[in-house]
């Protein structure tokens, strides 16, 4: 398994994370070692974003481009220069499209193959502080700092329902069957139904969330602005458990099945 993880220090970090299974009496327990594989220094500022697909991992940054680094050949591969103001948000439609956002109010579409942008959107009167992609691939939701949750069809390129919220929300994100999405306001967790596009529930946090990962359909794993990460369950609306992992809030770098993730702001990595 490979992680990896953008830093203030405008360095992005990767590592090879091996298993390793060990007996304790009759049952058998898991460890996971992180061993260090690469470090790529493309940027003049700190990190705001990165996203991953199967071959490269992208990186946006306060110095306003988006830097490509190839994994397989464990090189730079390029930049791309459109975006005015820091990039905020960065995600891959499988190994064909990449969908950027940014301070400028920008959401673009850009080819993974050629690296081409190939469509510019004027997305939000503000900035672009998050958007999330359907698992159809046919669908985006973007949240910006003009109290919008907006959806685009990916398809046209076009707009196709703004919804107007009371506080600039910093959070969205679809669950894995598309159902349903959560938008995150500081502490609050707003879960909508696709089917009528209104709130079903609302789930409250003890402090400011900085990440939010679905696990399953129902079942969302929070991180903020504290020690612990709990699950919820987006159905009930209960916490199903929570742990502690760090001693300073952290966030989900990328969302994963086998086990959770979480890198705190000062310390490094946790599995």
């Amino acid at each position: 398994m490979e992680l990896v993880a953008g830093s203030y220090e405008q360095v992005l970090f990767g590592f090879t994370v091996h298993p390793e299974p060990q007996a304790s009496g009759d049952k058998e327990q898991q460890q996971w070692t992180p061993v260090a594989d690469f470090t790529h220094h493309a940027h003049t500022a700190s990190l705001s974003a990165v996203a991953v697909n199967s071959r490269f991992v992208v990186t946006g940054s306060k110095d306003e481009t988006i830097h490509i680094y190839d994994m397989k050949k464990k090189i730079e591969h390029g930049a791309l220069v459109h975006h005015n103001g820091t990039i905020t948000c960065l995600k891959f439609y499988g190994s064909r499209h990449l969908i950027s956002g940014a301070e400028d109010g920008l959401i673009c579409v850009w080819d993974a193959k050629k690296w081409e942008c190939l469509k510019s959107i004027r997305a939000h009167k503000g900035h672009v502080t998050f958007l999330s992609i359907h698992p159809s691939g046919k669908l985006a939701l973007s949240v910006g700092t003009d109290k919008t949750l907006r959806t685009w069809n990916l398809v046209e390129g076009r707009s196709a329902f703004i919804k107007n919220i009371k506080q600039n929300a910093h959070i969205v994100e679809w669950s894995p069957r598309g159902e349903k999405y959560v938008v995150v306001i500081l502490n609050k967790i707003d879960v909508y139904q696709l089917d009528t596009a209104s709130i079903s529930g609302t789930i409250k946090n003890e402090k400011r969330i900085s990440s939010v990962t679905f696990l399953s359909d129902s079942v969302l794993a929070v991180a903020g602005d504290e020690e612990v990460v709990r699950f919820f369950d987006c159905d009930s609306l209960v916490c199903l458990c929570e742990f502690k992992a760090h001693e300073n809030r952290y966030f989900f770098p990328q969302p994963v099945c086998i086990c959770v993730v979480s890198v705190n702001v000062i310390h490094g990595i946790i599995l």
